[in-house]
């Protein structure tokens, strides 16, 4: 789940927008709460207050006799009614007494889990204040005591009083009717204790797939021209010809194109120039050498002029390496993908048919995007000095986790750890290990580095106990 996360910007965009949408609904809820809360008390009030009153003045009209009948009938889950020969003024008593009538059953059907709060003084539950009350919710709110009812609340001209029975929004009414008896209402309901419901979260759900959907969208218009990039700047640190990016969208992504495309602009211009001096340069020293050749002819003392002469030719040497290196650099391979195995492998059958002591390991195919005739120049240069100069090459490719290696292995004496940067520089020949007559001019291993950078990878040297390792790694390709 965590390297899920960190890799995947969808994801966190999504996560991100969902904790954003959960905020705004716990913090909406918060503040709506009371307002709900105000409302489905106001609503139960007003519905308790209009059915006592129609019940009033139908007991009004009806014989007596029938009265207990339509008493039981009207009785609900919620509500009870009853009729009482005195005033009940004793306000704690009655709510024992409409406690007990909402705890029994309603004819054929089972007792009520309606139970009354413990004690028989339990306060009463007061209304929250209001700035512009409604008339119902203006009623009593504060009072153990009845409360009269006034016309502005109460619809018909019996007189009427109000309580709170303080427990699961329970109300109270008692109207007096004109026999002088009295009409007694009492209704319990259990106030919700959670604001999440059917609704809500059908609410909640549709909204937060309707966020993750478009925070998919918009991920993957944020990260597909970040991958495009990442891949254009993966092919051009190996050495490809990548296209220019499309420079579109909203400014922050046009903007990064547009500075990639410069950028590979200016690498390449940087490079063709170096080159183009380095051939210049190379192409340039060829006349005052051919005047130092001609003027060498003219010395007299014949061992001065075998060594003047051994100096030009080892310039000339220098000078055609510099200027086939550059002609290398300026000529332009495309990359294409190939058996990398294949192409070291022939490389090592062309150095045995030779007659030098070259083994391959064979190993499973790999198939590589690369410039192939680069790196078959690179490894020829490689396994050519293992050879020179360790007797023999031992050569291996196995595919690692995220690339390849390139293993060559010789029987040589080595190199010393305090030369291993330096053998790489340019024209750089170590003089106790390297002979200098058969060691060329220095620059196999430079070359060879230079490809391998350019696809990449990296050379590492490794000392054994018999001998010298260099190990190519490769990167894996897109």
């Amino acid at each position: 789940m965590t390297r899920w996360w960190k890799r995947s910007l969808a994801a966190q965009f999504i996560c991100f927008m969902l904790l954003a949408l959960a905020v705004s609904q716990a913090l909406g809820f918060l503040v709506s709460w009371d307002e709900r809360g105000k409302a489905l008390q106001a609503a139960a009030k007003g519905e308790f207050f209009s059915r006592t009153a129609s019940l009033a003045t139908l007991l009004e009209t009806i014989p007596t006799t029938f009265r207990n009948d339509v008493l039981d009938a009207s009785g609900t889950a919620y509500s009870r009614f009853w009729v009482s020969s005195q005033d009940p003024l004793d306000a704690n008593a009655w709510r024992r007494e409409a406690w007990g009538q909402l705890s029994k059953p309603l004819p054929n059907t089972k007792a009520l889990k309606i139970k009354p709060p413990a004690g028989t003084t339990t306060p009463d539950i007061p209304l929250p204040p209001q700035q512009e009350p409604s008339p119902l919710q203006a009623v009593a709110a504060q009072s153990d005591s009845w409360t009269k009812l006034t016309p502005r609340v109460w619809s018909i001209s019996q007189p009427a009083k109000f309580l709170y029975l303080g427990h699961s929004n329970g109300m109270g009414l008692a109207v007096q009717l004109s026999d002088g008896t009295w009409l007694n209402t009492a209704y319990a309901k259990a106030v919700p204790n959670s604001i999440w419901n059917v609704q809500s979260l059908f609410s909640v759900g549709i909204t937060a797939i309707i966020l993750s959907l478009i925070g998919v969208i918009v991920a993957r218009q944020i990260a597909s021209p970040m991958r495009r990039l990442a891949v254009a700047a993966e092919a051009l640190g190996r050495g490809e010809n990548v296209s220019p990016l499309p420079e579109s969208g909203p400014d922050d992504i046009r903007q990064t194109a547009e500075a990639f495309n410069r950028m590979q602009s200016r690498l390449h211009r940087f490079v063709d120039d170096r080159t183009r001096m380095l051939a210049a340069m190379g192409h340039d020293l060829r006349t005052p050498l051919t005047s130092l050749r001609l003027r060498a002819e003219f010395v007299t003392d014949p061992d001065v002029q075998q060594r003047m002469l051994a100096t030009i030719d080892e310039m000339q040497t220098m000078t055609e390496a510099a200027l086939a290196f550059a002609r290398e650099e300026a000529t332009v391979e495309n990359t294409r993908a190939m058996n990398i195995s294949a192409l070291v492998e022939s490389i090592c059958d062309d150095l045995a048919e030779l007659g030098q002591d070259v083994t391959f390991l064979e190993g499973e195919k790999i198939v590589y995007r690369c410039r192939p005739d680069a790196l078959r120049r690179a490894f020829r240069n490689l396994i050519e000095n293992a050879v020179r100069y360790g007797d023999r090459a031992r050569v291996s490719v196995r595919k690692r986790q995220g690339g390849i290696d390139v293993i060559i292995e010789d029987d040589g004496p080595g190199i010393p750890e305090a030369a291993f940067e330096e053998v790489f520089a340019p024209f750089f020949r170590l003089e106790q290990s390297r002979n200098r007559e058969t060691g060329g001019v220095g620059l196999g291993l430079s070359i060879a580095r230079a490809i391998i950078h350019h696809h990449g990878g990296e050379i590492k040297l490794v000392n054994r106990s018999n001998g010298l390792r260099v190990e190519v790694a490769l990167p894996a390709a897109g």
